[in-house]
């Protein structure tokens, strides 16, 4: 079992910078691949950030490539999501996700644990 508590949301305008973090506990939680996903209003949840358990790999989508980084430290079980450069259409929900496998990173329905979720807004 793994817990995850997010933290770090909240309101910015276009351009800032956010810093999600994500605490996990539990007895698998230091071995577990984690990632980040966000869901819009009214759209399906989708893959943002993902690094690997030894936090040696590291992959993100397209939209967000370039101005977002996933980091963790494995010795206080958290990971972190460095968002900068900000627009409006990275308004979501962000969530923690662990265990899952790591080619199927990008598959919310392969995730096995979800935090709450953070509510990051971007105004123009």
């Amino acid at each position: 079992q793994v817990q995850l508590i997010e933290s770090g949301g909240g309101l910015v305008q276009a351009g800032a910078s956010l810093r999600l973090s994500c605490a996990a506990s539990g007895r698998t939680a230091s071995s577990a691949h984690m990632a980040w996903f966000r869901q819009a209003l009214g759209k399906e949840r989708e893959f943002v950030a993902a690094i690997s358990w030894s936090g040696g790999t590291t992959d993100y989508a397209d939209s967000v490539q370039g101005r977002f980084t996933i980091s963790r430290d494995s010795a206080k079980n958290t990971a972190s999501l460095q968002m900068n450069s900000l627009k409006p259409e990275d308004t979501a929900v962000y969530y923690c996700a662990a265990e899952f496998l790591w080619r199927e990173r990008g598959v919310a329905g392969q995730v096995k644990y979800w935090g709450q979720g953070t509510q990051v807004t971007v105004s123009p």
